[in-house]
């Protein structure tokens, strides 16, 4: 086989892999299950370019083809999209029509695919993001649940957790209300317990990695900021520049310019939405400390 360009539109257990020649041209368009598209990528010839859009298991097939001697190709969806020849159709096919032609479009931006190390540091990243938002929820439930029986609790979750102790062993509470109470206590206390253990393996992985230990020199980057950063990024080689580094995490502003009239909006927000969040919240707590410095500096006070 001849080929030299493969576009794949990645499912669960359907793949739809566009061929391509030299030139281009497609020239055969196949759909496979999971088992017969690792036995066809093991056919191709070494150094076939393979593009994927960069979703969920695309780090993980693209070390499948490194492995293969495959030279796989990562996208940002946003990437793809206009290449799809008609925007109001949307099928596996177009979608893998579309990665080809992006593929082999000029200044085209590729992703690094991620190490299995690296995904495995960002995993407990995810699992403690997932349980803080399960908690946050299962606080707000327990919330709107007390105001039916008028105990009403002022904003915050400590003042929240200080009520439910309380009531808990109220004994003018209704036995029922107690059971609810003590049965949301054990499970705020098994959240609990997970968060701490995802705290305790981040501060453990990023304790051992020199470039961490340098992230967190920098003034508002702490732990999880300096670990998040250095498993998603890998190699930092790849941006020229901060700006580039900014402008993948979506800090910059976006543009819309014309006739040599700049015209700048609010920042575009598109990339990793936690680690852009991790930084922005460490830029605020720089911000609200320089401010506190200076309102308690001698010469502020005079």
């Amino acid at each position: 086989m001849n080929t030299t360009t493969v576009g794949v539109d990645l499912a669960k257990n359907v793949f739809v892999a566009c061929v391509a020649d030299g030139a281009g041209r497609v020239i055969e368009t196949r759909e496979f299950n999971r088992a017969g598209f690792v036995a066809w990528l093991s056919t191709l010839p070494q150094g076939t370019l393979v593009g994927m859009e960069a979703c969920g298991g695309a780090h993980c097939w693209g070390r499948t083809m490194h492995a293969l001697r495959l030279e796989p190709r990562l996208m940002a969806a946003e990437f793809v999209r206009p290449y799809r020849k008609r925007q109001a159709v949307k099928n596996d096919r177009a979608d893998a029509a579309a990665i080809v032609a992006a593929l082999l479009a000029p200044g085209m931006r590729f992703i690094p695919v991620k190490t299995e190390a690296q995904q495995q540091r960002l995993a407990w990243h995810s699992l403690r993001l997932g349980w803080i938002e399960e908690r946050t929820a299962l606080l707000n439930r327990i919330r709107g649940l007390l105001a039916e029986f008028g105990m009403v609790v002022d904003t915050g979750a400590a003042r929240l957790r200080r009520k439910l102790a309380e009531h808990e062993f109220d004994t003018a509470q209704p036995a029922p209300i107690r059971h609810l109470i003590q049965s949301v206590r054990d499970q705020l206390d098994a959240l609990d317990a997970r968060i701490a253990e995802c705290d305790r393996q981040i501060a453990a992985q990023q304790a051992e990695d020199a470039a961490a230990r340098r992230a967190r020199d920098l003034p508002g980057v702490g732990m999880l900021t300096a670990d998040a950063v250095v498993a998603s990024v890998g190699d930092a080689t790849m941006f020229h520049n901060g700006r580039q580094f900014a402008a993948w995490l979506g800090l910059t502003p976006s543009q819309y310019s014309s006739g040599g009239k700049p015209k700048l909006w609010r920042i575009t927000r598109r990339g990793d939405d936690y680690l852009r969040t991790l930084l922005v919240q460490g830029a605020r707590s720089v911000l609200a400390a320089t401010l506190r410095k200076h309102r308690t500096a001698p010469e502020a006070l005079t």
